[in-house]
């Protein structure tokens, strides 16, 4: 009977595998030509005078027309100088800084948008960085295929210590899951740091973003627009596209933002994204009854065993492939310690979301 708690492991070794198999399949992007796209840069921001001016100067150094691109900074109420920092920058041709016309994150990106004179819209985070051949790319990729969503990669800044290899390594796996996801046609996840959309499809869908809930600005808009059948979502691969973003600073502020991702997934109606995060839970938490049962009762290592090495095979999959891709195998050293760790995260960040004990910052 002890076997029968390899079940919903063997359930997510299947689920994780087929992810992993189109996540193999996707071809990075190349850029022929030189795109002429317009478009406008989305920044919505609060309390950010530290990180904006670093911003605001890798967009002005990007290797695209300036007359072809607009950044809208939109200051979501900062007790600081973020306003004044962003409206005395003068290193970007176009730059507008507007207050947000409500409150919250997404009220600011509404706003921005609507601000917006151009089509294609990109958004990111004050506290991210990118290359110079960031917009170039995106850019080009719209072009070429004129998508209603491409979703960007994220990476974490490459920090020293255990914890951040940690953040990182479970940061990319997931950067692997939307890869592979939005290969299948059918993702799961996307992140605001780096997203691109159309402003039709964003204000059609910009109603449905559930403003009761303090985060999700990015994922509830992708399940938005998935419901559309004919909709175009593409994940864009190319090492031009990166934007990078800092780790979180302790290990209790990483739980709170885990937990605010899970809390919100109570209003999830994506069917594939709700499958995904249950087996994933179930798993874990399986795992971690199984170790915590077995120090008093051998047998059940046995079973935990087992389903260490299950879960094992795909996830490690799906990072090998990743971090070839980002030429980031060298935290590969790291996995053995953080899938010991990975359930017992994925357990207490569950139990904080769903108890409503993540606060928002």
């Amino acid at each position: 009977m002890l076997w029968i708690f390899i079940i919903p492991v063997l359930f997510y070794f299947f689920l994780l595998l087929f992810i992993c198999r189109n996540l193999i399949l996707l071809s990075p992007y190349r850029q022929g030509g030189i795109p002429h796209q317009k478009l406008s840069v989305v920044v919505a921001c609060m309390n950010e005078e530290k990180n904006l001016p670093s911003l605001l100067s890798d967009l002005s150094s990007q290797d695209y027309p300036p007359e072809l691109f607009e950044v809208i900074v939109v200051d979501d109420g900062s007790a600081d100088n973020t306003f004044e920092i962003a409206s005395e920058y003068k290193q970007i041709k176009d730059l507008k800084v507007v207050m947000n016309n409500g409150k919250g994150k997404k009220s600011a990106i509404r706003t921005g948008v609507k601000k917006a004179f151009n089509e294609l819209i990109i958004t990111t985070d004050a506290d991210c960085s990118m290359g110079s051949g960031w917009i170039r790319t995106i850019a080009g990729f719209y072009e070429a295929g004129r998508p209603d969503m491409i979703i960007g990669p994220v990476m974490m800044k490459d920090t020293p210590g255990f914890f951040n290899r940690f953040q990182e390594l479970e940061f990319l796996s997931l950067q692997g899951i939307t890869a592979g996801t939005a290969t299948l046609g059918n993702p799961v996840m996307c992140n605001g740091a780096n997203l691109s959309f159309t402003k039709k499809a964003y204000l059609e869908h910009s109603q449905n973003l559930h403003d009761d809930i303090a985060s999700g600005d990015d994922v509830f808009f992708l399940h938005s627009l998935k419901k559309k059948r004919e909709a175009k979502i593409k994940w864009l691969s190319a090492p031009e596209s990166i934007v990078t973003t800092m780790p979180a600073s302790s290990p209790e502020s990483y739980f709170m933002q885990r937990a605010r991702w899970i809390s919100k997934g109570k209003a999830y109606n994506d069917r594939y994204t709700i499958l995904l995060a249950v087996v994933t839970f179930v798993t874990s938490f399986v795992m971690v009854f199984l170790l915590i049962t077995g120090i008093f009762r051998p047998a059940f290592l046995t079973v935990f065993a087992a389903t260490f090495f299950v879960k094992s095979i795909p996830d490690l999959l799906i990072l090998t492939v990743t971090l070839r891709r980002y030429n980031k195998t060298a935290l590969l050293k790291w996995f053995i310690p953080s899938q010991i760790i990975y359930p017992f995260y994925v357990t207490v960040a569950a139990f904080l979301g769903i108890t409503g004990k993540g606060k928002w910052r």
